[in-house]
């Protein structure tokens, strides 16, 4: 998604980057490229939304909830 996203701003280089996502121990872990405009792509485009329980129809948070009951 990243890559598809960050196409519009850096074309075909986007082939490039390294971005990926994962989860351990109920924490979520994203590496995003290192430049800050990257990091605005990734936020602006996935990662604000997904982090909101209200993003409708689906989001990350039940999958934090789901590996890490009891901590809201």
């Amino acid at each position: 998604m990243f890559r598809l996203i960050s196409k519009d701003d850096i074309g075909m280089s986007t082939i490039q980057s390294r971005a990926v996502a994962g989860m351990a121990n109920g924490t979520g872990i994203f590496c995003l490229p290192g430049s800050s405009g990257a990091c605005r792509t990734a936020w602006e485009g996935i990662l604000q939304e997904q982090l909101d329980s209200r993003t409708r129809p689906c989001n990350f948070v039940p999958h934090f909830m789901r590996t890490n009951p009891g901590h809201d």
